[in-house]
């Protein structure tokens, strides 16, 4: 025990971070969005995100996404991974508790990666992209945390709020230049 722990000493940043990951360089900002339903809306309005470019998107056009919105019959969003859509169990959402502002860090497990996700508007989401090849060479995903602020029924459009770690491979969710 003691070799490793002088190990650790010496090479404190290595022990810190495990996956080798070069220092953050890029600020955490929230964004507001605005998404269109899937359905019952026209196609050309956006449907979709991409975190890794912090970037709505249409999904009608076979694009690279990691989310999209919907409203179920009952009238709620609904955030779905690629997995809902059967479009492989890329990316994944997970509900939180927690009010936006306290989440501070990505959880790394129990997100739902074949399922829809209901919510409310209020509710809280973590969600990480597919897998991508970061520019140091290793898999990783990006993370970000949501809230959902309103949804307007008749448009059937969502719009929330979005942090999202753009350091590859990271999962701060506090604004400023993530430390994890």
């Amino acid at each position: 025990m003691r070799p490793l722990l002088m190990t650790c000493l010496a090479l404190a940043a290595a022990c810190d971070n495990p996956f080798a990951l070069p220092r953050a360089t890029t600020l955490n900002v929230v964004d507001t969005v605005s998404l269109y339903a899937l359905n019952g809306t026209p196609p050309a309005t956006p449907s979709g995100y991409l975190l890794q470019f912090r970037q709505v998107v249409r999904v009608d056009q076979g694009g690279t996404f990691d989310f999209a919105v919907d409203v179920d019959t009952g009238g709620h969003p609904v955030l779905k991974p690629t997995g809902a859509l059967r479009l492989g169990r890329n990316s994944g959402v997970r509900l939180d508790s927690l009010p936006f502002d306290s989440i501070k860090i990505a959880p790394d497990r129990g997100f739902q990666l074949d399922s829809a996700v209901r919510m409310d508007v209020g509710s809280v989401a973590i969600v990480h992209s597919r897998a991508v090849r970061c520019s140091f060479d290793i898999p990783a995903v990006y993370y970000a945390k949501l809230q959902i602020l309103e949804l307007d029924t008749l448009a059937r459009r969502l719009r929330f709020q979005i942090l999202v770690d753009t350091n590859c491979g990271y999962r701060g969710l506090e604004r400023g230049v993530p430390s994890r």
